[in-house]
């Protein structure tokens, strides 16, 4: 069977990580699989998962004209992508609701993106907030799988970065800048306000220094992230949008503990003081505090570390948590077929409410026109000219952000 996963982007992230979990089982159990990527790439954009080279990814308008058995659309611009695709089957990875990706005056966008979840596809996705949400608001059944843990990586015995000096906590903050709902900078901010005096950044963002952190690990590829989290204890991921995180359980996995906010999906494996902190959304002030008490307070922290290693010891292995999902891979083989036409059909009339509704928006705002305009404008700077900006962007994030939570 010839599956195609439609990708938006070959870059370090975790949602593209675990697509090419799913598809690297899918090809070692036999189906041919293409992942077809919008965004340029190069075997160098691609190295930072092992399994990802073994994979034939290829651009998308080449894989437009071939045909598949069944075509999964990976995010919301990607549903817009399957009517050109000529397949027996369409289906949708919904890794987390998009439309929350983008600030709320956005409101035909967020519509756009939300229109998505109409389409009738063959629905998966890998967290059961998620599930509940497109059956109570879109009328969509939905399979759900869980993420695995490459257990074969994220182990707590096995090299380390550093010793910790004097044996004292070590906070890691792991997030992209420059994407306001992960609040990286903010947690970094907050992890210093709280006393911590040596802390490590892990990020997808190329920089190699930032304002406060004692070491930068940026773009690693994933069989190193393990030997950085061995080598911390506490990990601060304040991201206000998730589907189902995977750097708390990751971190659980190799010894240590998180401080997160009550986000979407964090209640699949989190439970606060079992094996982790949770304060709500916005509520810096606690993070702080919950920081300091693991900073001062070893018996605490031991108790959250043995609660995740705990937790750890539970979760499913990526093996068989993709067994899952080629399980679901077989029934949407097997589900109706869905017209072409139909999905032309949807498209072409959810883009014209769309530029209805943003048209009005733009004749109320001006101002949003000269935005769009920069927004193309730096869509076409060479690369080494968008590396510089993203890092004094993620400088300047850390230097004049307050406090406030997006």
């Amino acid at each position: 069977m010839k599956l195609c996963f439609l990708v938006g982007s070959m870059a370090i992230s975790g949602g593209t990580y675990v697509i090419i979990q799913h598809a690297s089982y899918l090809m070692e159990h036999g189906f041919d699989v293409t992942l077809a990527v919008q965004e340029a790439f190069s075997p160098s954009t691609i190295a930072w998962h092992d399994q990802a080279l073994k994979l034939r990814c290829i651009p998308v308008e080449q894989a437009k004209g071939e045909s598949f058995d069944l075509v999964i659309a990976t995010w919301w611009k990607t549903v817009f992508e399957l009517e050109y695709f000529n397949a027996r089957h369409y289906a949708y990875f919904v890794q987390s609701i998009e439309s929350r990706f983008y600030p709320e005056d956005e409101i035909p966008l967020r519509a756009l993106v939300d229109s998505t979840y109409r389409f009738p596809l063959a629905y998966v996705t890998e967290a059961t907030w998620i599930r509940k949400y497109l059956f109570e608001k879109f009328d969509q059944t939905t399979t759900l799988v869980r993420n695995g843990v490459r257990k074969d990586v994220y182990q707590s015995d096995g090299p380390r970065v550093a010793l910790r000096p004097n044996g004292l906590p070590r906070v890691l903050i792991e997030g992209h800048f420059g994407v306001r709902f992960k609040n990286t900078a903010l947690a970094l901010r907050l992890a210093r306000e709280a006393g911590a005096r040596d802390i490590w950044v892990l990020t997808g963002t190329p920089i190699r220094w930032i304002p406060g952190a004692n070491r930068v690990f940026s773009q690693v590829p994933i069989s190193q992230t393990a030997d950085i989290y061995r080598s911390c204890d506490i990990l601060i991921k304040l991201s206000t949008v998730e589907g189902m995180f995977g750097p708390p359980l990751e971190i659980f996995h190799c010894g240590g503990t998180a401080v997160v906010y009550n986000v979407t999906g964090h209640d699949e494996y989190i439970i606060d003081g079992l094996n982790a902190r949770v304060l709500p959304r916005g509520d810096a002030d606690g993070v702080v505090q919950a920081i300091r008490k693991l900073l001062t307070d070893q018996r605490e922290l031991e108790t959250l570390k043995s609660g995740a290693l705990q937790t750890a010891a539970g979760w499913p292995s990526w093996e068989e948590s993709s067994s899952e999902f080629l399980q679901w891979v077989k029934v949407a083989l097997e589900s109706p077929a869905v017209d072409r036409a139909v999905l032309h059909e949807m498209t072409v009339h959810i883009f014209a409410e769309y530029e209805r509704d943003e048209q009005i928006r733009i004749k109320k705002n001006p101002g949003i026109v000269r935005r769009h305009k920069l927004s193309a404008l730096s869509s076409k700077l060479p690369p080494s000219v968008v590396r510089t900006v993203k890092r004094l962007e993620a400088v300047g994030e850390v230097l004049f952000r307050g406090r406030e939570t997006y």
